[in-house]
């Protein structure tokens, strides 16, 4: 950046100066002596209390018409950029003087920074106190070791916190009810509806207000306006995802543990299999609390293995991360781009596509549709996930009719086959058609299997209570009296 001296910018040029928080009394001793000695200065917005400070003689003009005129934002940043550029290359140059410093929550003064030095315009920069000082003290904490400081308007079109909870985090520019409804809504996928906040009004000024409530009320204070930031304190030390790559990558360093320390991407795999099934189950079972617990699990493994491999530099949980963010936005053009798709069917076909081109753009061959499905899915998944994936490609039944006949052919043909692998071939294939028919009925083959299981567990169970209440065992029972407990069992 390219500073100069008084006698130059007189010349020509362009000074970005601060303004401060919000009283005459924070302004640099700098910026006063460069407002004591210019005639005239241009404003980002009158809308600040210094502005009634300032020296008399200086004649003012603000950008505030261009807010008036535009709808977004960026249009009005743009406008101001090439305005204050235009006025650097007049003979006097300009003053442009921001709220705050020209480099803190500022958008246009980086934006005339850079484009002026490509244009070999000279630059001053007149720092100036930022609304963090007094936002800080007003509130009795530090900004560090890790605040996040965050735009409240990005945070309002935001679906999730872009941050770490396990880090306290100062929201600005919350400069009106409708966006602070925003936030919250936002800022309430992670963090609960009473977690205790801050709202602070103009830090610095004298009209200074600092407001303790819960997160879901924010929008309700009357004192939301164009200096108000939300002071958003931690949600707690163990809830965030880098709290627990630290956790992990602990266990794996010279004093972490003995056990995690010796395994493997290998001696994990059955440990991964195992908290998949784990999941699965509470999945059937339809618990939420078993479902967080089995989901952390599973995302420990997730995290074993990436840790594994940033240490032997394979790849870094970086890395994961970046490939199926990329992976996702490129898959779905019709989300993030301008592809029109109307249906699911749509979809899928474009999504086969996409990953044909990504085969090719990665120098890989061609090779089978049915490539990609792993070889280590449970059957009835694999199978169903072939056929979903050939009906993409219009390989498939045009009714239902002919899947009920294939059904019915392939059992007639169990039933003619002869004894040992023919029959087998036969059996296969009749699971091969079942599956079939579920997903025409859009059942999920695999989850049948398992809840048809858990019934004929509980059933069982209840009639070797049944059983063990006449005093007889299961097995000396006759048949009908079986029976006769099944359906009893069924019933209950």
């Amino acid at each position: 950046m390219r500073t100069r001296t008084r006698k130059q910018r007189a010349h020509y040029g362009i000074t970005l100066l601060g303004l401060g928080p919000g009283e005459a009394k924070h302004l640099t001793r700098e910026a006063w002596r460069v407002l004591e000695s210019a005639s005239e200065i241009y404003l980002r917005t009158a809308q600040h209390p210094t502005i009634a400070e300032l020296p008399a003689h200086l004649e003012q003009h603000s950008f505030d018409y261009l807010y008036e005129k535009y709808s977004d934002f960026e249009s009005v940043y743009a406008q101001i950029v090439a305005e204050v550029l235009r006025l650097g290359q007049r003979p006097g140059g300009v003053i442009y003087a921001v709220p705050g410093h020209p480099f803190i929550a500022e958008a246009t003064c980086p934006e005339i920074a850079r484009s002026a030095e490509q244009s070999g315009i000279p630059l001053t920069v007149v720092e100036g106190m930022s609304f963090l000082e007094p936002t800080f003290r007003a509130i009795g904490v530090d900004a560090f070791p890790h605040t996040s400081l965050v735009d409240a308007l990005e945070l309002a079109s935001a679906h999730a916190p872009p941050f770490p909870p396990t880090a306290p985090t100062l929201i600005a520019q919350l400069y009106s009810p409708g966006v602070a409804s925003d936030v919250k809504l936002t800022l309430m996928s992670v963090y609960p509806d009473e977690h205790p906040v801050k709202l602070v009004h103009a830090a610095g000024a004298a009209n200074e207000r600092v407001e303790s409530l819960e997160l879901y009320a924010i929008d309700r204070s009357p004192y939301v306006g164009a200096l108000t930031s939300l002071y958003l304190p931690p949600l707690g030390p163990a809830t965030s995802f880098e709290a627990f790559q630290e956790l992990i990558a602990h266990l794996r360093a010279p004093d972490g543990c003995p056990w995690d320390r010796e395994q493997t991407h290998q001696s994990l795999r059955s440990h991964l299999l195992e908290e998949s099934y784990e999941l699965l189950s509470a999945l059937d079972d339809d618990d939420p609390a078993a479902i967080q617990e089995e989901l952390g699990d599973l995302l420990l493994q997730i995290l074993l293995h990436a840790q594994i491999a940033s240490e032997y530099r394979e790849f870094s949980m970086a890395e994961v991360l970046q490939g199926i963010h990329t992976k996702i936005i490129n898959r779905h053009p019709h989300v993030f781009g301008g592809l029109d798709l109307k249906d699911v069917g749509g979809v899928l076909e474009n999504w086969e596509r996409l990953k044909a081109a990504e085969r090719a753009a990665n120098g890989k061959s061609e090779g089978s549709l049915l490539d990609g499905v792993a070889r280590a899915l449970p059957a009835l998944v694999q199978a169903e996930e072939y056929q979903k994936r050939a009906a993409r490609v219009g390989f498939d039944w045009p009714e239902i009719q002919g899947v009920i006949g294939k059904v019915g052919e392939e059992l007639e043909e169990l039933r003619l086959a002869p004894e040992g692998e023919r029959r087998s071939a036969e059996f296969g294939d009749l699971l091969f058609a079942m599956v079939n028919l579920a997903r025409w009925y859009k059942i999920d083959a695999e989850a049948a299997l398992r809840e048809a299981n858990a019934r004929f567990r509980a059933r069982f169970a209840k009639i070797e209570q049944a059983a063990r209440a006449l005093g007889r065992s299961l097995a000396d029972l006759s048949l009908d009296e079986k029976d006769a407990l099944w359906e009893s069992a069924k019933k209950g």
